[in-house]
């Protein structure tokens, strides 16, 4: 028997898909029209600048609070994020992984999914992908390696996020809980490696893996360290965005997260769709994780991407679960990143200034969207 297509008013009677806008097109702008769209869009990048410099304005009042002059802190900022090519290549570097990381979070999303277990997926990618190049060592040519390296980052990822999902539909633990948990879970395992079974001996003593062999690494552009991990994350938000508008899975989704019951009663697999969902999510995050290990850290060690899946998660929301968009934000979010070093070296804040800059980001740019959602 075919599928049933969801009827039109079981769509539109749905709540608010979490992949799209918290801000419904405005009414009376030539709404369907090219002239209707370009105005919406040029509204919702005017709301995002202002939820932006007002993000700029409070923290600018936080370091004035905390003893350091914020125009000297902003302008150190900007001259350690973008002085020459060095700086550009390190945002480049810390966004790859950010990217993988936030789809990991859109995918679920648009099933109406809370995946906050990037950090974990992100962790059981590197370490899977470590666990191949330990075992193959240089039995295998290194380009043939680093493929079952990304292939088995990937299943592992999935593997990890799935295992939230199973939970979820057998015995009714939210995701969110799940995989947040799994993240310490994920964490524990590499200590337990890198400590134990897979500790470099002929290394310094520090608890880390040996380095990747040559062979077995990402390749880098010219004489930068920016390596081709940065074309696998954004050729892995250009298929999921297709996915999402040209493929009856992405609609299927779609219908899924807006209205479970709905979609069940029109004879989706609600239950399979969102277990897929989960994995897809996680064996990106996993990819992230190859990414990171294989082109900038080039072994497990501690502090092994420590944060990102949760930077990646606020990228996710800054970017309304929008692939394309997340590229954006985690690129701007791995800008701050950089530039908050000089936070704690120049202005002398703490070190973790530059998360209450983050945190500030998101809370009014969504708060301006969810403003907007509720005065149209």
């Amino acid at each position: 028997m075919a599928t049933q297509v969801p009827a039109v008013d079981q769509i539109d009677s749905a709540p608010a898909d979490p992949a799209e806008p918290l801000a419904p097109a405005a009414p009376d702008r030539g709404a369907g029209t090219g002239v209707g769209r370009w105005l919406d869009r040029l509204g919702d990048a005017g709301r995002f600048a202002a939820a932006v410099a007002a993000a700029v304005l409070i923290f600018a009042l936080f370091m004035a609070v905390k003893g350091a002059n914020p125009f000297t802190a902003y302008a150190d900022m900007i001259r350690s994020t973008f002085s020459g090519s060095a700086g550009l290549g390190d945002i480049v570097i810390k966004a790859t992984p950010l990217i993988l990381a936030g789809l990991a979070v859109a995918v679920p999303a648009r099933a109406g999914l809370i995946n906050v277990g990037g950090e974990g997926q992100l962790l059981i990618g590197g370490i899977a992908a470590s666990g191949v190049s330990l075992a193959v060592g240089g039995s295998l040519p290194g380009q043939l390696t680093l493929v079952l390296m990304i292939v088995a980052a990937m299943a592992a990822g999935a593997a990890w996020a799935a295992l939230a999902g199973v939970l979820r539909l057998t015995v009714g633990i939210a995701e969110s809980v799940t995989t947040l948990l799994l993240n310490y879970v994920a964490l524990d395992l590499m200590y337990f490696l890198i400590y134990d079974r897979w500790k470099d001996r002929a290394g310094s003593g520090q608890p880390a893996t040996r380095p990747l062999p040559v062979d077995q690494r990402l390749s880098v552009f010219g004489t930068t360290r920016v390596h081709v991990g940065i074309l696998l994350a954004v050729a892995a938000a250009v298929i999921v965005y297709l996915v999402f508008r040209t493929t009856s899975w992405g609609f299927r989704l779609r219908v899924v997260g807006g209205n479970p019951e709905a979609a069940r009663r029109a004879g989706l697999r609600v239950a399979a769709l969102a277990l897929a969902a989960m994995a897809v999510g996680g064996a990106l995050a996993g990819l992230g994780g190859l990414t990171q290990l294989a082109g900038a850290e080039l072994k497990l060690r501690p502090g092994f991407l420590a944060g990102y899946g949760y930077v990646g998660f606020l990228a996710s929301w800054l970017a309304r679960h929008k692939p394309m968009w997340v590229v954006v934000s985690a690129t701007v979010l791995a800008a701050i990143a950089i530039g908050g070093d000089s936070l704690q070296i120049d202005s002398k804040l703490p070190a973790a200034s530059v998360n209450v800059l983050m945190a500030l980001t998101l809370l009014i740019v969504l708060g301006f969207g969810r403003r907007q959602a509720v005065t149209s």
